[in-house]
């Protein structure tokens, strides 16, 4: 089987999906990997370094797909700069493992069924035990967190840590955290470590401990009804406890210097949790990193890939954040893929094993055989039909 590994082309990436070690892992599998050239390079890969893995390097991605079986990617496919789309250059019937999100990018994945694609997306493996050491949500939402706490630093007037010094004794900064998955418990442990006091906020009452294991102190309400969507995911709140949250978080904003934001609804969507009146009640010189962004953003005031300030108050927005990390993000990333390539590679018969009975694949399945075959993108492209028919009408 033939593997090919793709430059990204998106406007923010830096990331490759396999890096020159998992590249080796894969040959010594006895599997093919062509890697297009320059692929590695803006995360410091060379090409060199793929070749002596045993790799192939390939001039551009139009050479490279039509010939290939299974195609490695960071991002979903999407349109090249001269017209052509990503999708449109893949060998039809191939397959395709990146982080699709797919629910975001539906006009991909109904190329990808058209060009009767077999599409695993990486950030819809189930979320158990099997399948930690492929989960790319996990291992680039670490980097999202620390990175984010970074930029929360820098962008604060103030020190993180307490200083005693000639000139008298600075406090620490409050550094509040809300969401309390991956990202949210790697921001509370780097702000932690940085020396800030800190407090985090989440949906799920039982992370309270997780929380308290790296630093954080929880602050909480008593919701009315549960918010656990399954998989370690959170749902929408009700109406009545979204109330109750707003006023916890008014009321806790309101005293601390940084506020860094990490909450998605089932691990794609970003809840506003942080309207205008709570940015205006924060302290002048405070900053808020709105670290679910990709999602759409938790704050209604975020400039999405961007900063803006309101009444003092600055707020950042940023995209991509793994992508400003690019080396270990690939390595990473990277590992999350070879391990999902090494569980379902039969070495003996030289080919991937589609097993559909593993919940594994069959929950990280997006197309197959022209059709969508995950029951969350098909009923987000069906809702948006109908949306699209209700504008006609």
């Amino acid at each position: 089987m033939k593997i090919a590994v793709l430059r990204e082309i998106r406007a923010d990436e830096t990331r490759v999906a396999l890096d020159p070690e998992s590249c080796r892992k894969l040959v010594l599998l006895g599997l093919e990997v062509v890697v297009e050239t320059g692929a590695g390079a803006a995360a410091h890969f060379a090409d060199q370094a793929y070749q002596d893995a045993g790799a192939t390097l390939a001039p551009d991605a139009a050479a490279l797909l039509g010939g290939t079986d299974f195609v490695l990617k960071v991002n979903a496919p999407q349109a090249r700069a001269d017209g052509t789309h990503e999708v449109d250059l893949i060998k039809p019937g191939a397959m395709l493992l990146a982080s699709l999100f797919p629910t975001r990018n539906l006009e991909a994945v109904q190329r990808m069924a058209i060009r009767n694609l077999t599409a695993f997306s990486t950030d819809c493996i189930p979320r158990i035990t099997r399948a930690q050491a492929m989960d790319t949500l996990s291992s680039q939402a670490n980097l999202v967190g620390y990175r984010g706490v970074l930029l929360g630093a820098m962008e604060l007037p103030k020190y993180f840590p307490m200083f005693i010094t000639a000139a008298g004794t600075t406090l620490p900064a409050k550094v509040f955290v809300i969401g309390a998955g991956v990202a949210g418990l790697q921001a509370i442990a780097t702000a932690r470590r940085l020396g800030a006091s800190v407090t985090a906020t989440d949906v799920r009452p039982e992370v309270k401990e997780q929380i308290e294991s790296v630093g954080g102190k929880y602050i909480g309400v008593e919701l009315k009804q549960g918010a656990i969507a399954g998989g370690g995911y959170a749902t929408e709140l009700s109406a009545e406890d979204k109330a109750l949250q707003a006023r916890m978080l008014a009321d806790h904003c309101a005293t601390v210097d940084v506020v860094i934001t990490t909450a998605l609804i089932g691990g794609v969507f970003a809840p506003k949790l942080l309207d205008e009146a709570i940015v205006k009640s924060m302290k002048p010189g405070s900053v808020i990193v709105d670290l679910g962004a990709d999602g759409g953003g938790n704050c209604t005031l975020s400039k999405l890939g961007g900063s803006v300030a309101v009444g003092g108050v600055t707020i950042l927005a940023p995209l991509n954040l793994p992508a400003t990390m690019a080396t270990h993000a690939s390595m990473m990333f990277s590992r999350n893929l070879l391990n999902f390539m090494t569980a379902f590679w039969d070495r003996s018969a030289g080919r991937f094993n589609l097993d559909w009975a593993d919940d594994i694949l069959k929950g990280c399945a997006v197309t197959h055989e022209g059709k969508v075959v995950h029951g969350p993108t098909q009923k987000a492209l069906d809702q948006a039909q109908m949306r699209a028919q209700g504008g006609m009408a």
